[in-house]
């Protein structure tokens, strides 16, 4: 089973937490930590963990949460001195923002450079947009994060894309039906968008990962 980048990011979490305090965190704390409205959400992703066989749950302990798979190797900023970066860097342009939540007018120019490791995405991105707003918490995606975009008109239906609607940019999951086109949240708290036949749509790129910058 493939994790989301949700789930990656709760293993890394306790994966953190077991190397540094020796306990895996509990389901409040790893709810307050992502932002969850309440522990359901952490039970959930805990779950598809243990169905995934990254996490074995232990009945009846309150931290009973042992860890079978390593979390892959989060994405991190690499300095342009580090030794290889010319071999490895991806120095990618942040062109603006991407609305997580209802679409906003994206800008235009690039504001800054992000150098990072091509390693670590996948597709490799051409561009850094920034997210404003939070309707993909639970896919990870959180107000501020910098998200890599491979350019292209081309997705599937479960991808999640970044889309152009009348000239608004947002980032949602695709939803592909035989007569329509949705544009999902991953949060309870927003509605879908439904694109009208009148409105001018496009697949600007796929999300392809995230920097999260220090705050």
């Amino acid at each position: 089973m493939k994790l989301t980048a949700t789930q990656q990011a709760v293993l890394a979490l306790i994966a953190e937490r077991i190397e540094a305090e020796g306990m895996p965190p509990s389901q409040a704390e790893i709810a307050r930590a992502f932002g969850f409205a309440g522990v359901r959400a952490a039970q959930y992703h805990l779950e598809a963990l243990e169905a995934a066989g990254a996490i074995e749950r232990l009945p009846g302990r309150a931290r009973g949460i042992r860890l079978l798979v390593a979390p892959e190797t989060p994405q991190r900023q690499l300095p342009l001195h580090e030794a290889g970066a010319e071999d490895t860097a991806l120095r990618l342009p942040v062109l603006g923002r991407v609305a997580a939540g209802a679409p906003i007018g994206a800008d235009v120019g690039s504001e800054d450079y992000v150098v990072l490791d091509r390693v670590l995405f996948s597709p490799a991105p051409d561009y850094l947009l920034k997210v404003k707003g939070d309707s993909m918490r639970d896919e990870g995606i959180f107000d501020g994060d910098l998200i890599g975009v491979h350019r292209t008109s081309d997705a599937r239906s479960g991808q999640i894309v970044v889309a152009r609607i009348d000239e608004e940019i947002t980032v949602k999951l695709l939803r592909l039906g035989r007569d329509r086109i949705r544009l999902l949240p991953r949060n309870p708290d927003y509605a879908p968008i439904e694109v009208l036949p009148d409105q001018d749509f496009a697949i600007e790129g796929l999300y392809c990962g995230l920097v999260r910058p220090n705050r």
